[in-house]
């Protein structure tokens, strides 16, 4: 039998797949979900025993948590990475690193063929084949969906007609959890002017008494919320179990897609919200303003480049590697206070903060320059625009 590994969730889409593919294509189909964040084991353990029924010949559930935070969130974090300076690229960046698993579980393998259950009409299809292809050129990609345009009424009726009879009633809003954030999309999605009813959001409001919370970075990775140490991935977990409760990171974002057409999504993100707006206070006290700038310009490509499915470019790793050389003093404290649908930053205490009063104070006094010499260097500074104004009175 021809072997061949498939992208499974446990949806409508991929078990279409593994039951087609094994039944009809006599496909030997090995399926693999990679874990991003937001499984539990119940979960995991149910997907396994929907994959065996329809036919797959093995599961296998990969655990990519850290994997996903130490090759792609924490660079969303050094550069600060909002698409459209709204969306923190929770799917995007997934789909990169589950990609990435399961090619290389592919590989691993021996399979000829890898197959995903992406439509021709999104993005995930342009993100899964391009790592697919320049990962292993010589692995063969089969997209049924994609090929067949298959309805989702299509789908239902074959896998009803071979006897599988899980309830497939299209839930009123799908839900993508994972460690940097949960897509929400629905019918308001689909139009430009209806927003997402509050109800729709899987967090809902819990606490509404204020609550201040202290967050620690190191070179730039959060490493304790109210002095407790913990990993990276375990403080976005806690912070997001804290902040939730808040209703905290609710938006929808509109963005041009891969494949050129508008897209609307609904998100809730508190924790990506959080750590990125934090972090970026603590940069404006710790990094010189050319910094800044340059990091801006370089994290926004960083973000286009994830989020369109070229991740493999070697630019990236450039890139990454001057954001990493950025955070070299990005440690300290940022104080933070979560209220009902909103947060508070309040301000950060760090030892490389750059508002040293030992040089002056914005606005108060300057200790490092005397009188005169704030005269001279005015004059010296205003010599352009003199100039350019006294060689254009003749053209007035």
């Amino acid at each position: 039998m021809k072997k061949l590994v498939l992208a499974y969730s446990g949806g409508l889409d991929t078990s279409y797949c593994a039951k087609y593919l094994s039944q009809e294509e006599g496909f030997e189909v090995h399926a693999v979900s990679v874990n991003t964040g937001g499984f539990s084991k119940q979960e995991i353990s149910e997907i396994e025993q929907k994959a065996l029924e329809l036919g797959a010949t093995t599961y296998t559930s990969i655990d990519a948590v850290s994997h996903f935070y130490e090759k792609v969130v924490k660079y969303l974090i050094f550069g600060n990475v909002l698409r459209n300076n709204t969306y923190p690229l929770s799917v995007s960046a997934e789909r990169i690193v589950q990609a990435l698993e399961i090619v290389n579980y592919a590989k691993k393998m021996g399979a000829e063929y890898i197959a995903h259950g992406s439509t021709g009409a999104g993005n995930d299809q342009v993100r899964f084949d391009m790592i697919f292809q320049i990962m292993a050129p010589d692995i063969k990609i089969i997209t049924p969906i994609r090929d067949n345009k298959l309805s989702r009424e299509e789908e239902i009726e074959y896998l009803q007609k071979n006897g599988i009879e899980y309830s497939w009633e299209k839930a009123k809003y799908s839900i993508n959890r994972g460690l940097w954030g949960t897509s929400v999309g629905g019918d308001e999605t689909l139009t430009s002017h209806l927003p997402l009813p509050g109800t729709a959001y899987p967090s809902q409001l819990e606490k509404e008494i204020p609550k201040e919370l202290k967050l620690t970075f190191q070179k730039g990775e959060l490493v304790a919320i109210d002095g407790e140490i913990a990993t990276p991935v375990e403080n976005i977990e806690k912070l997001s179990e804290i902040a939730s409760k808040y209703a905290i990171g609710r938006d929808i974002h509109v963005g041009d897609t891969i494949i050129g057409i508008k897209g609307r999504v609904g998100f809730e993100a508190a924790a990506p919200l959080i750590i990125i707006k934090a972090h970026h206070l603590l940069e404006k006290h710790t990094l010189s303003k050319w910094q800044q700038y340059q990091k801006e310009q370089l994290g926004n490509f960083y973000g286009m480049l994830l989020h369109e499915g070229n991740y493999l470019d070697e630019v990236m790793r450039n890139i990454e590697i001057f954001l990493t050389d950025t955070q070299k003093n990005v440690s300290g404290n940022v104080f933070v206070t979560l209220h009902p649908y909103r947060f508070e930053l309040n301000g950060v205490k760090s030892n490389h903060d750059l508002m040293n009063a030992s040089f002056g104070s914005y606005g108060e006094m300057n200790k490092g320059w005397t009188a005169d010499d704030a005269k001279g260097f005015i004059k010296i500074l205003s010599n352009p625009g003199k100039i350019a104004t006294h060689s254009n009175l003749s053209d007035d």
